[in-house]
């Protein structure tokens, strides 16, 4: 990390607090450099309180950590984004976050997560997992799955059957992740193709 610049603020900077998985921002608080060294020390996220006049951790009180995941300066050098994975909620009045928002994934970071997850199963085969297999049975079996997911969502949408229709769906979105990574295609590459398109669409 390049070096901060402390002086601008009288020896505080201002600390956006981020959740690296789902990319929320949390709250706003101020580290002193000792605020700093002592949060990539312990791993755990720690403020200057200009209330109390010291150091404070948050969570000492509630148990509520944020586990310091990154730290990353602004382009000035006088503003820091610290990326953690909150231990529970961060707001002092219960809400996820300071700014009354829920803390949760969207559907892309979802897709992106859970396409991360196959990765692993088809890197380290764990016994008894079910995408695993999938993997040691080759492209034939995957590309068999994706068709017969397919027809089940048809099925389903002619039934008008609609619970039924969202578990097959699932289903299908799952395989299909399956088989973008038997061939090596990022999720994130097929989300370009689909935002080409509307960009298109937008134009014509």
């Amino acid at each position: 990390m390049k070096e901060p610049d402390f002086n601008k603020g009288g020896g505080l900077l201002p600390a956006i607090v981020q959740d690296s998985n789902t990319n929320q921002v949390l709250m706003l608080g101020y580290m002193n450099r000792e605020a700093m060294d002592h949060s990539n020390e312990t791993g755990k996220v720690t403020f200057y309180s200009r209330s109390k006049q010291r150091l404070w951790t948050k969570g000492e009180t509630s148990g509520n950590f944020l586990q310091l995941v990154s730290m990353q300066l602004d382009c000035d050098n006088d503003t820091l984004l610290v990326k953690v994975i909150p231990q529970g909620p961060t707001c002092h009045l219960g809400p996820d976050t300071c700014f009354g928002t829920e803390n949760q994934q969207n559907s892309g970071q979802f897709l992106d997560e859970l396409q991360r997850i196959i990765k692993d199963r088809k890197q380290n085969a764990p016994e008894g997992s079910y995408t695993a297999h999938l993997f040691n049975s080759g492209i034939n079996k995957i590309v068999q799955k994706v068709g017969e997911e397919a027809v089940e969502v048809v099925i389903e949408a002619k039934e008008h059957k609609t619970d039924r229709l969202k578990e097959e769906t699932a289903d299908l979105l799952f395989h299909l992740l399956v088989l973008l990574e038997e061939k090596e295609v990022p999720v994130s590459e097929v989300m370009e193709v689909l935002k080409k398109r509307h960009r298109g669409a937008i134009k014509d």
